[in-house]
């Protein structure tokens, strides 16, 4: 059929032309929104979820339902070798931007932003030195003077409850709210995601009109836990995982009949057995499948034909280029991992880290550096101790194949 009219879109974070699966977080938000509106108390969100699943597309779309509230909106891509101080200015100054205040609240909100933006704590970490260092040059285009005595006390938690606090007193002023979103979330360092945690406590309990929107690997409630044991109590989880079989179908059919294309029943049946119901699986099928099936409906001879193409490009592009990051060492341990799993008949769960050691007939000590790297890598997670899994659904499936 057509290439050029191909509905499909395989690529990290970009919409797909059905957004199927996701009305329930949807609809929630919308009624997080409202409340928080008119003064009633929530707590903030957190998505959870193997990479490939939607979570940025999903931070994304309720990003757009606030925008449509009227909300001011931020936001950021958390990274293990970043300060939080520096994307969250950026952040938070295109939220108060959004709102539109001129003068008064908003000119105090934006000082106490670049308060916050310019001041590191002396001495420290390497990467707040660093910080500290490049403070001078960098600019976050903000115009009036930095408040004095607000969020620039160089601790990131007393920083960090103030700026929010300030700012949800703003939104507060304007009748409207301020919603923050962070990506990859569980990449935060351990005094960040502790300020984080302080902060969003102290706004819930104000009852300000902000909000804080994080989504991260699944092991990311674990890491909140580990760092304030209210954290529990403070956010409103949501798992976000593959799509039932109705709306993978829903993903697959809806914007192909907007193109006059169909398929058979038995098409989808083979379209979800292929991408087990992972949304980036099934854009990046679908739009194989679209370019060479010959036309409509599409069968599962046309889906047959197809397979080699787009497990092709997964390799490539969604499972190679993650393999490619791990030395010789850790590919080992991956490997290994992945003949554990099958060996265990329960692949896309977690494996105990004693069964990969006794695999490589290796004792676990000797593999801690290796687990570690491929820790702070997100190649792999660990949801409880002594056990890990990948964060890439079928990982283990790409080993054995191409590894």
């Amino acid at each position: 059929m057509d290439p050029i009219r191909n509905p499909y879109a395989p690529g990290a974070g970009q919409r797909p032309p059905e957004l199927a699966g996701r009305d329930e977080q949807l609809d929630a938000f919308d009624v997080v929104l409202e409340r928080v509106a008119r003064g009633r108390p929530e707590r903030s969100i957190v998505l959870t979820g193997l990479r490939g699943v939607g979570k940025t597309v999903l931070l994304n779309a309720l990003r757009s339902s606030a925008v449509r509230a009227g909300w001011g909106t931020g936001k950021l891509e958390a990274r293990p070798d970043q300060s939080l101080r520096r994307p969250l200015s950026s952040a938070v100054h295109q939220a108060v931007r959004e709102l539109g205040p001129a003068g008064g609240a908003g000119d105090h909100a934006l000082g106490v932003v670049r308060a916050f933006a310019q001041r590191e704590s002396e001495g420290g970490t390497g990467r707040a030195r660093t910080a500290t260092k490049l403070r001078d040059r960098w600019n976050p285009g903000i115009t009036v003077p930095a408040v004095q005595g607000r969020a620039d006390s160089g601790d990131i938690e007393i920083d960090l409850v103030e700026l929010l606090s300030d700012l949800g007193g703003m939104a507060s002023d304007t009748g409207r709210g301020i919603a923050v979103f962070v990506d990859e979330m569980q990449d935060l360092g351990p005094d960040d995601v502790s300020a984080l945690c302080a902060a969003c406590h102290e706004i819930s309990q104000s009852g300000l009109p902000l909000i804080v929107v994080g989504a991260g690997l699944p092991h990311l409630p674990a890491v909140l836990s580990a760092s304030k044991s209210y954290s529990e109590r403070l956010f409103r989880y949501s798992r976000i995982d593959r799509l039932d079989r109705s709306a993978a179908d829903a993903a697959l059919v809806v914007p192909a009949e907007e193109e006059g294309a169909t398929y058979s029943h038995e098409a989808l049946e083979a379209m979800y057995e292929a991408t087990g119901g992972y949304p980036y699986f099934i854009q990046a099928y679908g739009k194989a499948v679209w370019d060479r099936a010959p036309g409509s409906p599409i069968t599962p001879d046309d889906v047959a034909v197809a397979a080699p193409e787009a497990d092709a490009e997964l390799a490539v592009g969604f499972f190679g280029s993650r393999y490619e990051r791990a030395t010789p060492g850790e590919r080992e341990y991956l490997r290994a991992m992945a003949e554990v799993a099958v060996g265990l008949g329960d692949e896309g769960e977690a494996v105990p880290t004693a069964d990969v050691a006794a695999h490589l007939d290796r004792k676990p000590q000797s593999l801690s550096p290796a687990r570690d790297a491929l820790l702070k890598k997100g190649l792999i997670y660990s949801g409880e101790r002594g056990r890990i899994a990948f964060t890439v659904p079928h990982f283990g499936r790409y080993l054995r194949d191409h590894a």
